[in-house]
């Protein structure tokens, strides 16, 4: 363990480390882990400890770069209410968190997503201190959704290189995160008739995800100055059940013939410009 020292007024000590489970979590599914404080030289009395779930956050050593850019927080853990820490007394706060639907993932197929950090944030508040932890990875995959339709991609020929989370929402649609993450998927093949790039949205949530695919404009951050989408609507129960393979040839069959004013685009004034 690598803890962070924090003083309060008089110079108290407080030392903490936030450990995140190994393994990686899933959109819908827990995200577990536990915070270790310590009390290394005298009695502290802790307030709170809340952790934040950030995207786009740069990822410091330990102690270093407080004050600095902390990203886009997209989601809150409670951890504990006050408790006592006496003198070189070390207590262990498990967290256990569900994350939403709409949490970016950081890596598909075990393979670690560009453009896609995300990082869990640690408050504390004790003996005057109201400081943070440096920013702990967190690494979460897809669904078995998720999974079935980028598989299905693949066997089109088509790869995903890359993603990118950008703040904003996806008009007419529900969200509950303010962060849309698009994933770049690239052809294998030169030439051709077909796009030579997508950019693949998901909107899960319970019962399933909006899949929106349009030819790639990750450079574009706002929604309306994107190419026009294709949505298509699956569920959950839906893996193992239907031929994505089938769907996704017809999905990239469709985007291609999209022109402007065609797919999913804001149509008016009151659409989020996002």
């Amino acid at each position: 363990m690598v803890f962070k020292r924090l003083l309060g007024r008089g110079g108290i000590p407080l030392e903490i480390d936030t450990v995140v489970g190994s393994e990686p979590a899933r959109p819908g599914g827990l995200l577990t882990g536990e915070v270790v404080v310590r009390a290394p030289e005298r009695a502290v009395e802790v307030g709170s400890m809340t952790l934040r779930l950030t995207a786009n956050a740069p990822l410091f050593h330990k102690g270093d770069g407080d004050g600095e850019r902390k990203g886009d927080g997209f989601d809150y853990v409670g951890a504990s209410g006050y408790f006592s820490l006496r003198k070189g007394e070390e207590r262990r706060v498990p967290f256990r968190h569900r994350l939403k639907w709409e949490t970016p993932l950081s890596e598909i197929g075990g393979r670690e997503l560009k453009g896609a950090l995300l990082t869990l944030h640690t408050e504390v508040e004790a003996e005057g201190i109201k400081s943070q932890t440096d920013n702990d990875l967190v690494r979460v995959t897809g669904t078995p959704l998720h999974d079935a339709v980028f598989e299905a991609f693949a066997a089109a020929g088509y790869d995903c290189d890359t993603s990118r989370i950008v703040t904003g929402t996806i008009p007419r649609s529900e969200y509950h995160v303010y962060l849309v993450q698009g994933f770049l998927l690239t052809s294998r093949t030169d030439g051709g008739d077909r796009p030579g790039e997508l950019e693949v949205t998901f909107r899960p949530n319970a019962v399933g995800s909006e899949v929106f695919v349009r030819r790639a404009s990750l450079r574009d951050q706002y929604w309306k100055d994107k190419n026009p989408a294709l949505r298509c609507l699956v569920a959950h129960h839906d893996v193992g059940r239907v031929d994505f393979g089938a769907e996704v040839v017809r999905w990239i069959s469709e985007v291609d013939g999209l022109r402007d004013g065609d797919g999913w685009c804001p149509t008016g004034t009151d659409e989020d410009d996002s």
